[in-house]
């Protein structure tokens, strides 16, 4: 579960953002659906605890995230979320299958192995698995980064502009692959796009 309340953020530019109030149950999705410059990516960095609001309250599994240590937003991020970035963060000099566990090691987790290959299978990349993330399509290193932000059965997860540059056909199947994985595991689903296609896609939904 994850909620937001009377957030509020500013750059030190100046320019600032007062966001609408979000509620995801477990299991539930949720689209935010707003244009460029209206501040999606900055809203979904709040919500993933990469930046700090002015005001406002954020809470994940019931917990105020607001009153944690940089420590612990650091470990509440890394074991309860998975973040699927616009564009795809990879250590170039690991294989994809290190960079998928690479998830376990930031939670502090064991490396789980068997875990990796089964969502790499189920996902389609399962071949891939020794090569270097530059090797892979754009549309292969998203599903990769699909893996990587369900490796620690998260209760959250935020994708930012999945499907963006995808044709339609590899649009609709992201989708449907992050709202199985996400039902999978019982987790909140939030995607937070521009894209006008996924607006059918999605009950639950906040327009920016």
């Amino acid at each position: 579960m994850i909620s937001s309340n009377n957030l509020r953020f500013a750059y030190p530019s100046g320019k600032s953002f007062t966001f609408p109030d979000i509620h995801c149950d477990d299991s539930e999705t949720l689209l935010i659906l707003g244009q460029s410059g209206r501040g999606k990516t900055t809203f979904l960095h709040l919500l993933a605890l990469l930046l700090k609001p002015e005001s406002g309250r954020i809470l994940v599994q019931n917990q105020d995230v607001m009153r944690l240590s940089a420590s612990e937003t650091v470990r509440m991020r890394a074991r309860n979320m998975g973040i699927i970035y616009q564009k795809p963060h990879f250590v170039g000099a690991l294989s994809v299958l290190d960079n998928i566990l690479l998830a376990n090691y930031l939670a502090g987790a064991q490396q789980d192995m068997q875990k990796a290959v089964q969502l790499a299978t189920h996902l389609g990349f399962a071949d891939h698995l020794s090569k270097k993330t530059t090797q892979l399509s754009q549309g292969e290193q998203q599903r990769v980064s699909i893996a990587r932000a369900l490796m620690n059965n998260p209760n959250v997860i935020l994708a930012d502009e999945p499907t963006s540059n995808l044709d339609d056909a590899n649009c609709y199947r992201v989708i449907e692959l992050l709202r199985e994985q996400s039902a999978a595991i019982g987790a909140s689903l939030v995607v937070v796009t521009h894209d006008q296609r996924l607006k059918d896609e999605f009950l639950n939904q906040v327009l920016l």
